[in-house]
């Protein structure tokens, strides 16, 4: 059955009091010992799942946890067993009859626990409290203290979980941003099991979570394919910013988590409508804050794709030096500003709206199907680029920024809606966006950096070298955003199309 929890990571300077605040009479404390199982080439992690044997107090308890939606909610089937048996050996059968089980068969291709060696293993002091949170709910809230361990390295757990016992998940999530606000918590969604797993590798740093396909079906209301939609974007910011947060993201992982903060901005902005009534009231303050949550995290990436793409051929020019000066200022550190509790409060914010219950459709309410909602709002934004298109060459830089904006806004509607029409005929039209994003992506690099070499001629009269390759450059590549600007205007529109489903 699925679980609906939220887990945090706890800052040590903030353990004394989160540890007062769990120290109530109705408080319970219990060790939990858990050895975690997989194949030796890792088929149940590649799947999503942990299996693992716990022993809880005097009793074991064999479980398996799916991923669920990366977020809030994962799949869980326990099983208890009998006193005496210390430690039990493995078994499946004991998961007959579930969903725990077929996901277990589909990932073992078929294979039994005979396969089945212990990866890693946890050992906790577990504080449990409940507690009444509004609209009746009643949540479990457990903080683990203890330590992972795996391939002979160990890692610390100080960690706060709220588990959903009843009532509505909006509950949870509004009881969670209480304690955020107060304790400075940071929201995790990585699991114990992928924590161990990377712990019993070893590796340093794990795969950038890059944007999935949100799942909308032609039957969804329009308040349902938003969710669906806003699901998608958050879970790739999500995934992306622990990993950062954590200390153990890349420059992919920043990279990736701006893609989902873009990718949210523009859900919110463009798609708000399908909800009608029911979109949040709070989308504009919602916004601003992912907006300025972008920029911050802003100055280190672009630095980075300059280091990366721009700087390679200034040398290969005979660039009279081989590093990019440094900006102005002190960029704010990513992982800093994902652990405020600023954004933590966004982030749960935006999770108390996803799971809230859907509003009760108004009397003679007939909106449009869904398909025809979205077929509307691509027209629009094509239009819009369209429209520049053929002028882009003589517009201002702010002008050709702002078509760069409106350019990625499409692409990412395009992916919003491509579920619900041919792949075919979707495929076709992001050939032609792709061009025209990557050239105007090198446009606003070049403007980046000349930028950056502009504050830099007082103190290095080298950067007229950059300043002047910048400027050669300039003519080709606006001609080259004209040219792939003009394929995005004649391209097949694939909405005036019959669509799957």
């Amino acid at each position: 059955m699925p679980e609906i929890e939220l887990k945090f990571q706890v800052p040590r300077e903030r353990e004394a009091s989160v540890r007062r605040a769990m120290a109530r009479a109705s408080s319970r404390t219990q060790r939990l010992q858990a050895r975690y199982y997989d194949t030796p080439d890792r088929r149940l992690a590649a799947a999503g799942l942990a299996l693992r044997l716990r022993k809880e107090g005097g009793h074991w308890v064999q479980g398996v946890k799916s991923r669920g939606d990366g977020v809030m909610q994962r799949g869980e089937d326990e099983v208890c067993l009998p006193a005496g048996q210390a430690p039990p050996a493995l078994d499946l059968a004991r998961h007959a009859g579930t969903a725990a089980a077929l996901a277990l068969r589909e990932a073992l291709h078929g294979g039994a626990e005979a396969e089945l060696v212990e990866v890693f293993a946890t050992d906790v002091r577990r504080t449990l409290r409940e507690v009444r949170a509004a609209g009746g709910a009643l949540v479990e809230i457990a903080l683990d203290e203890g330590e992972l361990r795996g391939a002979g390295g160990v890692a610390p757990v100080l960690e706060l979980e709220f588990e959903l016992l009843s009532g509505p998940p909006s509950a949870l999530a509004a009881l969670a941003a209480r304690w955020v606000a107060r304790h400075h918590l940071w929201l995790d969604v990585r699991s114990k099991a992928q924590r161990g797993e990377r712990l019993a590798r070893p590796l340093d740093a794990v795969p950038a979570m890059k944007a999935t396909r949100p799942c909308l079906r032609p039957a969804m209301s329009g308040e349902q394919a938003l969710r669906a939609i806003l699901a998608s974007c958050l879970e790739q910011a999500l995934a992306n910013a622990c990993e950062l947060a954590a200390g153990s993201g890349t420059p992919e992982h920043l990279h990736q988590c701006r893609i989902g903060l873009r990718r949210l901005r523009c859900a919110l902005r463009d798609f708000g409508g399908l909800a009608g009534d029911a979109a949040p009231p709070e989308s504009a303050a919602w916004q601003a804050q992912l907006s300025e949550l972008f920029r911050r995290l802003g100055g280190t990436r672009d630095r980075d794709a300059l280091q990366e793409k721009l700087l390679p051929a200034l040398v290969a020019d005979g660039a009279p030096f081989n590093e990019l000066p440094s900006p102005g200022g002190a960029a704010d550190d990513p992982g800093a500003v994902l652990r405020e509790r600023e954004t933590g409060g966004l982030w749960l914010a935006l999770l108390g709206y996803l799971h809230a219950g859907e509003a009760p459709a108004a009397p003679g309410d007939s909106r449009p199907s869904l398909r025809r909602q979205l077929r509307h709002t691509l027209r629009r934004l094509h239009r819009r680029v369209a429209r520049e298109a053929a002028g882009y060459a003589v517009l201002d830089e702010a002008g050709q920024h702002r078509v760069r904006k409106r350019l990625k806004r499409l692409r990412y509607g395009v992916e919003f809606c491509s579920g619900l029409f041919a792949d075919a005929a979707v495929g076709r039209y992001l050939a032609a966006v792709r061009p025209a994003q990557d050239a105007l992506g090198e446009r606003q690099d070049l403007l980046v950096a000349r930028s950056l070499f502009e504050a830099q001629l007082a103190a290095d009269p080298r950067a007229w070298f950059a300043l002047g390759w910048l400027a050669a450059r300039e003519p080709q590549v606006v001609a080259r955003c004209s040219e792939a600007l003009a394929g995005v205007a004649e391209a097949p529109l694939f909405w005036r199309r019959r669509g799957r489903g």
